[in-house]
């Protein structure tokens, strides 16, 4: 089966439900995980939630995460100080790319533009993490928007 480039990225994974899974199914595995559990010493089961509002909007669904929890701006802040190591990076991408194979849907397609705004958005988020807490990013624009064309 193959997705319908018609539809948004959001729409495709099964919206809201879909990336709530992905994300609980992400982070289960994430904080049992040697190499990243320490970046996420702070963790809270809000975050997962977060996470998921953040995608729906960046896949092309609800803008609640610019809404009501503080848009692409908040987004960045949350990695200053992590100082995250191309090898959490990489294995971040391992786990989200196995979590991306059980939860999402079997389209090779849709899992591998899925999979390229994660590549994107974990580069961007080891070179914030670099930067100490409350470093200014200057304006980093409205949150990004990613489709099947990448980012748009």
């Amino acid at each position: 089966m193959t997705a319908q480039p018609e539809k948004s990225l959001y729409e495709a994974v099964g919206g809201a439900d879909a990336l709530r899974r992905l994300s609980d199914t992400f982070y289960e595995a994430v904080l049992a995980d040697p190499v990243l559990a320490p970046v996420f010493a702070d963790f809270t089961p809000t975050h997962v939630q977060h996470v998921a509002v953040w995608l729906a909007e960046v896949f092309s669904g609800p803008a609640d995460f610019t809404a009501r929890l503080g848009g692409h701006q908040a987004l960045l802040r949350a990695h200053l100080g992590l100082a995250i190591t191309e090898e959490q990076r990489l294995r971040w991408m391992e786990l989200m790319t196995a979590a991306v194979e059980k939860e999402l849907p079997d389209d090779a397609l849709l899992r591998r533009r899925v999979l390229e705004y994660f590549d994107w958005g974990t580069r961007i988020a080891k070179d914030v993490s670099a930067s100490a807490p409350g470093t200014d990013l200057g304006e980093p624009g409205p949150t990004p928007r990613w489709g099947w064309d990448g980012l748009a």
